[in-house]
């Protein structure tokens, strides 16, 4: 699944800054090029055990010129995808640096803010909003059932009055980046694996991709939303105990106060990764008396 982490680290790198630019993208800008920077990486160990293994059949078959033809091409192919690394990183550091150069400039308009609070204030349980930073978050233990990545009906419902505030003409040129995160704890349920949530990082990354096609479900276009899967590598509290695991699993939607460059794109209709109505989940819920079955 290298293509798909790819996709998910490259879709964060993908927002345009502009305008004024919160803490948290600089924090996500940051992450884009460090990840970039290993892909890079990656790319030239790649590349360099290519070489040597082309080297190994040149001496060690010399007359076997389809398979060195094979693994010549493979090099080329390496080499490709490195030097595209290497403009996708060299694009990260420009919007990274353009980004600091706008340091201080985060507020959201105060009429903005003051509908995003009112409608956490309605959905406490569910959502709670940083004003000072433009972030929303959705606790995962009530947005999504144990160990999956499909939204409960409250979720749904609060979404949609989401999706109406961030339609509204307030807000509706920001870009938004949806990002999941997870508790430290590994995925064990071989029943959780099997829907698609492998570790941590997937599971991550699904719910935030959840969370995204519900807004543009909700006719927030696709083209101001970008996904990011950050498994359980950005904790807010230490993973000791049930409390602290609890506040790490969420999903944030950040309001980037940039506006959005481009066409409006028409929202798909793709389900949320999961299927409706699954309860098995890696995650402990403090709401279910039973004990996580996948520890």
């Amino acid at each position: 699944m290298t293509r798909f982490y790819q996709w998910i680290g490259l879709a964060a790198v993908g927002i345009a800054v502009a305008g004024c630019v919160p803490q948290e993208k600089y924090n996500a800008l940051k992450l884009d090029r460090d990840r970039l920077a290993e892909q890079l990486q990656l790319a030239a160990n790649e590349l360099n055990a290519a070489r040597g293994e082309a080297g190994a059949l040149r001496e060690g078959m010399g007359g076997i010129g389809g398979a060195l033809s094979g693994k010549d091409a493979m090099i080329a192919n390496l080499q490709a995808q490195n030097s595209d690394l290497q403009r996708q990183y060299d694009d990260a550091m420009r919007r990274l640096q353009d980004a600091l150069g706008r340091a201080g400039q985060t507020a959201l308009p105060e009429a903005l803010s003051n509908e995003l609070s009112a409608w956490a204030q309605q959905n406490p349980d569910l959502v709670e909003f940083d004003a000072a930073r433009g972030i929303v978050k959705f606790k995962s233990d009530v947005t999504f059932a144990v160990g999956d990545a499909a939204l409960q009906a409250n979720a749904q419902a609060a979404i949609a009055r989401f999706a109406q505030i961030l339609n509204s003409p307030a807000a509706a040129q920001y870009e938004l980046m949806v990002a999941g995160h997870t508790d430290n704890t590994p995925v064990s349920n071989p029943q959780t694996k099997a829907k698609g949530h492998h570790d941590n990082w997937y599971l991550s990354a699904h719910r935030a991709i959840s969370v995204a096609e519900a807004l543009m479900q909700q006719r927030v276009a696709s083209n101001r939303i970008a996904v990011v899967g950050y498994a359980d590598q950005r904790p807010v509290a230490a993973n000791v105990d049930a409390k602290g695991k609890a506040a790490n699993r969420r999903v944030e939607v950040l309001i980037l106060p940039t506006t959005v460059k481009g066409s409006v794109v028409q929202p798909g209709t793709a389900q949320p990764a999961g299927a409706a109505g699954d309860s098995l989940n890696k995650d402990e819920n403090a709401a279910n008396a039973r004990p996580a079955i996948n520890k």
